[in-house]
């Protein structure tokens, strides 16, 4: 029992050191700084707010400025965020202190906001000094209400509160939906397949937030997704249905539906904390408390209508949509037979470059050709993705001599013009001198295709006979019948398999499981590990769709553990898997802690997907 206390001990301390290291890599890529944002220009006797930000440190000691030409109303009212994504399988975290003063503009002129400062970690951060013009007149053709010294304002019972006015921010108000909400926007109401939608997730309220956290995403089924990395920040102010709100972009990303039809991006669900007032009056004059308020807030759904491309698609479109243009080249300018050459093929744009597939490349028959791979550079900014996409073909001639990649074009679709266009691809011609070396035996079975002339003694005779008198004569007509017969039988029953779309699935799991394999052990010979552990992970978590006829909307960690347990699959088996899972997980959300040796973990996976090939699982009850 002691022993297994001091096990215990041992492992949760190495969970915390783990944690620890995650929490430490995290940090290390945000950058502390400490802005000021305020308005630099307002009216006389209007409010209006300085915001302090410390970004990616925690804080403490926070002096507020001097400042002239103005009086503090309220302040500081402090807030505090934190962010995490997750893009092309690097995380990144970020956070924010947030001080806001809210002054009033007590004559024109030049108002002048001091340096804060703040204390991060023994060291003193500052803010630059700022200047802002205070224009003649009172604001809203002095509309405002003026409060009494020592009177404390009597909360507003008509109207809407104003996110520049902490007194209309009273606490015995109740907070409706049309003073804070989630709104999902869309840049195009209709598109076509593969044709960027730019969706923004934006938050408007008139209260201050002092907390902030997601409890459900949004679902974007039937989309490719891309995430434009951001920071929230409510420092922006946005006129809507004819009132004004401050506003953050929660977060912004560009889809590329997959199917034609009409998608639905469902709602999110979030918590969200407000700053309301409480207004009393001291020997100091009216002052406010603020008052913190829990709500649970719900986004709107959003739907876009997707067009389908046009029919029928040229013989040559690879998928791409948008707008692109091509250029190859061809290295080494000199090739000697049996020499490795590689033919690029670029293509730059702007529309969906990164899921454009490689395009065929007529290579002549004399040259052993390799598989194609891909490189690609992209910005998410503008709307769109835009950048290229490079695909290389590594071959190597077997054969000296002049040859030619014959021309070629590629195709496209300019969702602007509503057609395919096609770019000619120039003819390229390759004169091949002659080298040291043999055929490979990739090449000599590829064109295995004339046999040896036979010699010798052939054992040839002088005779006659009657074909009508062997049986052979009769088997020609009776085996034909006999093989029709039994092909029809076959091919029936192969029908009535393959119209069993699971089965077929199930069926072919292994063999799917075995390509994406050969992809990792790829990324791993070129020591990728992030990009590795994701294949890795989406190969195993692919069979595991397949083998188990699960859907992918439906594939977590908690239903195939279940799933393997109702079909038979032994606890040894079901264990061997999670950890997989796990491993592949935590390696790419944390590759730096991951363990170093990639093949271990290729073979890991590898026994895995053949043990569970040898399980003969139990059928589903619905089966």
């Amino acid at each position: 029992m002691k022993e297994i206390i001091l096990k215990n001990r041992r492992n949760l301390r190495e969970h915390i050191l783990v944690l620890a290291c995650v929490i430490a890599c995290f940090a290390a890529n945000a950058a502390e700084s400490f802005t000021v944002h305020a308005p630099s220009r307002v009216q006389e006797g209007a409010k209006f707010q300085v915001t302090f930000t410390l970004r990616n440190a925690e804080g403490s000691n926070f002096t507020a400025p001097e400042v002239t030409g103005a009086t503090l109303m309220f302040g500081p009212a402090r807030s505090t965020s934190y962010s995490t994504s997750v893009v092309n399988g690097h995380a990144t975290s970020s956070s924010s202190q947030e001080y806001t003063m809210t002054y009033k503009a007590t004559q024109a002129g030049t108002c002048r906001v001091g340096a804060a400062s703040i204390n991060v970690g023994g060291k003193t951060l500052t803010t630059r000094p700022l200047n802002i013009t205070i224009a003649a007149g009172p604001a809203g053709g002095g509309s405002q209400q003026q409060q009494q010294p020592n009177m404390p304002p009597q909360p507003s019972t008509s109207g809407s509160p104003r996110f520049d006015d902490p007194f209309s921010q009273s606490s015995d108000r109740k907070v409706t939906n049309n003073d804070l909400f989630i709104r999902i926007e869309l840049s195009k109401p209709h598109v076509y397949e593969q044709q960027a939608v730019v969706c923004n997730i934006k938050l408007y309220t008139k209260y201050q937030i002092s907390e902030f956290m997601v409890t459900k995403q949004p679902s974007f089924d039937g989309f490719l997704i891309e995430e434009v990395p951001m920071e929230p920040s409510l420092n922006n102010v946005e006129t809507f249905n004819g009132q004004q709100y401050q506003v953050a972009i929660l977060k912004r990303c560009i889809l590329y539906p997959q199917q034609a039809g009409k998608l639905t991006i469902t709602s999110g669900n979030y918590d969200v904390s407000v700053v309301q007032f409480d207004a009393y009056s001291s020997i100091f004059g009216s002052l406010l408390q603020p008052i913190e308020k829990k709500l649970k807030v719900q986004s709107n759904s959003a739907t876009v209508n997707i067009l389908p491309l046009p029919e029928p698609k040229p013989a040559d479109f690879t998928g791409a949509v948008g707008q692109f243009d091509v250029n190859t080249t061809l290295t080494p300018t000199k090739l000697k037979s049996f020499a490795q050459g590689n033919y690029r093929y670029v293509i730059t744009g702007t529309g969906n470059i990164k899921y454009i597939r490689a395009p065929e490349i007529a290579f002549p028959d004399q040259f052993d050709v390799y598989d194609a791979e891909s490189d690609v550079k992209i910005n998410t900014g503008g709307g769109d993705m835009s950048g290229r996409v490079t695909f290389t073909y590594p071959f190597s001639p077997q054969y000296a001599g002049d040859f030619e990649i014959p021309a070629s074009h590629f195709v496209y679709f300019d969702p602007d013009r509503g057609q395919y266009d096609s770019i000619a691809v120039p003819a390229r011609k390759i004169h091949v001198d002659k080298g040291e070396g043999t055929q490979s035996n990739h090449y000599r079975m590829r064109n295995l295709d004339i046999r040896p002339i036979a010699s010798g003694d052939l054992g040839l005779k002088r005779g006659r006979s009657f074909l009508i008198d062997k049986a052979l004569y009769w088997l020609a007509f009776l085996l034909p019948l006999l093989a029709l017969i039994a092909a029809i039988v076959v091919y029936r029953k192969q029908v009535k398999r393959n119209a069993d779309v699971v089965a077929v699935r199930t069926r072919k799991a292994g063999k799917v499981a075995a390509r994406r394999l050969k992809s990792a052990r790829a990324l791993a010979m070129q020591g990728k590990v992030s990009p590795f552990y994701a294949e890795l992970l989406n190969a195993t978590w692919g069979y595991l769709s397949d083998k188990l006829s699960i859907p992918q909307s439906d594939l977590n960690r908690e239903t195939v553990q279940t799933e393997m347990s109702n079909r038979g699959v032994p606890a040894e088996k079901v264990e061997q898997t999670i950890a997989l899972i796990d491993k592949c997980e935590f390696a790419q959300y944390a590759p730096q802690l991951a363990d170093g040796n990639l093949n271990d973990a290729l073979a890991q996976a590898e026994k895995v997907i053949n043990d569970l090939e040898d399980v003969k699982l139990k059928k589903t009850p619905s089966a």
